[in-house]
């Protein structure tokens, strides 16, 4: 294989927080024949703090979409300690995205294109994309976004 998911992390420079400690009863990672299931992740700061705000309010679409973002990075940093490696990673399935708005706010599917552009940029813009959803919701913790994912696994 070339241009493993894990060389284009390299490549990019992208900075990976480290992996959140579950805050409930759950895997942070699960494999099911060749599937890996991803629990929700919040935006996880190098410090090992979260990123906290409500979209709309304290945070703008940009800050939200980089909040996002920051989410992908804080997957890809769990699913290297707890799975073991992104290069095992055939393609993105399915992707939930959450985003702590304000009512009034109407553009989550543009919020959650932050964790989906990394994404593509780390599997490619085919094997990067799959099915999702974007919606607005109040988050534990006052996070602006949380996202769970589902990959299928090489065999």
């Amino acid at each position: 294989m070339e241009n493993l998911p894990s060389e284009r992390i390299k490549a990019l420079g992208l900075q990976l927080p480290p992996a959140p400690k579950p805050g409930g009863l759950y895997k942070p990672v699960l494999v099911v024949d060749n599937f890996l299931f991803v629990s929700g992740q919040g935006p996880m700061k190098a410090d090992g703090s979260l990123m906290v705000g409500r979209v709309g309010d304290d945070l703008n679409l940009g800050q939200a979409k980089l909040a996002a973002e920051q989410v992908g990075l804080t997957m890809l940093s769990t699913i290297i300690t707890h799975f073991g490696s992104v290069d095992r990673i055939k393609r993105v399935v399915k992707v939930l995205g959450m985003v702590n708005s304000t009512a009034e706010f109407g553009q989550h599917p543009l919020v959650i294109n932050g964790f989906s552009e990394l994404m593509a940029d780390v599997f490619g813009n085919d094997k990067g994309v799959g099915v999702r959803s974007a919606v607005g919701m109040m988050l534990p913790g006052n996070i602006p976004v949380e996202v769970e994912a589902m990959f299928e696994l090489y065999k």
